[in-house]
């Protein structure tokens, strides 16, 4: 019988003979080097043989597959392999189709082991360049089982750690293989995407700081899809992110959607930032009916992601951006005035949700704002200033039951928002600055009986016409302040400069006069009436300025001894010292001598006698008062 079937073989097809004689006897020595070297050299001079000869090696595979013999299942998928790489370009495909067939039933097997071999099979495979389009090739099973892979729940670690690293670089192998070719599989459909990004941020969710870990694998394969990315597939990519973070409320916190976040920022195209942003956006639009943590788990993102954005690329839709960042503002004020988040009113929220998310929204703001040329930051302020209510000027903005406090609010929340814009403003000249459309509404607010909101006023104008960050050098208030630490300028106001003195000066000293004439000022603004005079001082400083500034100080030196104005005592002793603090400033920036000589007299009398109207004393943490009768003497005039 065995001389029979000795017979036969030996008249078998000899690309069959060729196959079997790669497989040894014991499997445990391996493929047979020699024999594989006939069979490859076979395959080479008749490539019209390789789709039998694939065939055939398929065929002996799965029935070792079936007896259970995986050391000669590895035999055959490392012979398959070496043909591959052997085989011209042009005849790969002949060899292809058996391959997949055959790397399907080893991902189908219940062995673990075994889905580890396919998928490093899969890996080299998809490493090989090939020149000849494949019109019939489909990978939907394998990233569906690549993507199960890496959800593995093995009961052992080692093991799950090793599949889910596995199905990650199948992943990775897939998407190098599909995602240059447009005669493939569009890895780019949403049903494809849905598999793949989940799959990689479950792994990117538990990090570890061991090379090989899924966590260091997913970010460097999320990397490399995110960098192929086109114009048009940048949406699929990001909304299974968006899914995924609210499936697992991964916005609360912030680190994970953060990290995913910056990650995508890094790895695609920079001019495909603003598609980004603009998915975060309606996300955050999508999610206003949400609780507070999770609207700020998104504005933190995005915060985040417009650090990270390239200078002037959000897009054509800036404003869009601002309008829907302050939309969130508004919302949240009626949220918080309320006590819930939904129309049903069954949702509870807190003030200090609501108060974090508000934060949250306003440093947003600012970061965005950061990221525009100056011409679309000033377009940015006009835009917050016309969703600012102002009496007389706009209407109430919020909801209609918001009344005065939610208006109130909203006033506050916008002007926070615009001292973020204007602090990272710069402008050569003032009248750029602080056009009249901007500068009227926001000097009506100098006359709010809000002190918060005057203050904030104070903060804006300051930070507008501060052009060399003088500001944060004056660290206090006092008589003996050194002009020296400030930078000043060298040549003469320029034209513009000069047109906006004649045009806006006088309007600016009266509602700052005006404003000091409410009761609720607290040491804050003096601080900043004093930070705004110094900076005007600098800015603009010419022998008119100083002439109307001089003018501006004795004016108020003359509220703060007026007995017709219901002023604490507090408050005319700080007009006092502030008056003290500028006209010291002044006298160091050209005063004539005489007057300089005056101003020093009255500081060191009044050091003496009356150590309540100097700063140092009046504006700290606990002011010094003395008899009320003799506060109003020392006066400088």
């Amino acid at each position: 019988m065995y001389g029979v079937c000795g017979c036969f073989w030996a008249l078998r097809p000899r690309y069959k003979r060729l196959v079997d004689n790669i497989f040894p006897e014991d499997p445990e020595d391996g493929l047979v080097k020699a024999n594989m070297e006939k069979l490859t050299f076979f395959a080479l001079s008749a490539p019209e043989k390789l789709d039998r000869i694939a065939a055939y090696l398929s065929e002996r595979l799965t029935r070792e597959l079936n007896r259970h013999r995986y050391g000669y299942v590895c035999i055959a998928l490392e012979a398959i392999e070496q043909l591959l790489l052997a085989c011209h370009c042009q005849s790969i495909n002949l060899l292809v189709e058996s391959f997949l067939s055959t790397l399907r039933l080893l991902l189908e097997a219940e062995k673990a082991h075994l889905h580890i071999l396919a998928t490093n099979s899969f890996v080299k495979f998809a490493n090989i360049e090939e020149d000849t389009p494949s019109y019939h090739r489909s990978y939907d099973f394998f990233v569906s089982r690549f993507s199960e892979m890496c959800h593995s729940d093995h009961e052992d670690p080692d093991t799950k750690i090793k599949i889910r690293v596995s199905g990650i670089r199948g992943l990775q192998g897939v998407v190098r293989k599909t995602v240059d070719d447009e005669l493939q599989v569009n890895i780019w459909e949403p049903r494809h995407m849905e598999q793949i990004v989940p799959a990689l941020l479950v792994n990117l969710e538990h990090s570890h700081s061991n090379s090989g870990s899924p966590a260091e694998q997913t970010e460097v394969c999320f990397r490399e899809l995110l960098g192929r990315a086109a114009y048009g597939h940048i949406n699929n990519a990001i909304k299974p992110v968006l899914m995924h973070l609210d499936s697992h409320s991964l916005w609360e916190g912030g680190g994970f959607a953060v990290r995913c976040f910056q990650i995508i920022m890094f790895s695609i195209q920079s001019q495909h930032s603003h598609l980004v942003i603009q998915q975060l956006l309606g996300h955050l639009d999508a999610n206003s009916r949400s609780p507070a943590s999770i609207r700020a788990g998104i504005v933190e993102v995005l915060s985040e992601a417009a650090v990270i954005e390239a200078t002037g690329s959000v897009g054509p839709t800036v404003l869009e951006v601002f309008n829907t960042l302050l939309r969130q503002l508004r919302l949240s004020v009626d949220y918080q005035l309320t006590g819930y988040y939904d129309n049903a009113g069954k949702q509870l929220t807190t003030s200090a949700q609501e108060k974090t998310l508000q934060d949250a929204v306003i440093k947003t703001i600012g970061s965005f704002a950061n990221t525009l040329p100056v011409y679309q930051r000033s377009e940015v302020m006009l835009f917050i200033m016309g969703k600012i209510p102002v009496p007389g000027i706009y209407p109430a903005l919020g909801s209609p039951n918001a009344g005065f406090e939610g208006s109130r609010m909203i006033q506050v929340m916008l002007l926070k928002s615009l001292l973020q814009v204007s602090e990272r403003y710069e402008s050569s000249n003032l009248l750029t600055a602080l056009p009249s459309s901007f500068l009227e509404p926001l000097l009506s607010f100098t006359l709010m009986e809000d002190p918060e909101i005057r203050l904030l006023v104070l903060s804006i104008l300051t930070s507008l016409i501060d052009r060399r960050q003088n500001a944060a050098r004056i660290t206090k208030v006092s008589v003996t302040f050194d002009v020296s630490v400030l930078e000043q300028k060298e040549d003469r106001c320029s034209r513009q400069d000069n047109l906006f003195i004649r045009k806006h000066a006088q309007r600016l000293y009266r509602h700052v006069y005006l404003a000091c004439k409410e009761e609720n000022n607290g040491p804050d603004h003096y601080k900043a009436l004093f930070s705004l005079l110094a900076v005007l001082s600098v800015e603009l400083v010419n022998e008119e300025v100083l002439v109307d500034l001089i003018r501006l100080i004795l004016a108020l030196q003359e509220l703060g001894m007026s007995n017709q104005e219901n002023l604490s005592v507090f408050n005319r002793c700080s007009l006092h010292a502030i008056c003290a603090a500028s006209l010291h400033l002044l006298s160091q920036l050209g005063l004539p001598p005489s007057l300089n000589h005056h101003v020093t007299q009255v500081i060191e009398s009044r050091q003496k006698e009356q150590p309540q109207l100097l700063p140092e004393n009046i504006l700290c943490d606990q002011p010094r008062y003395i008899n009320k009768q003799v506060m109003y003497s020392g006066s400088i005039g």
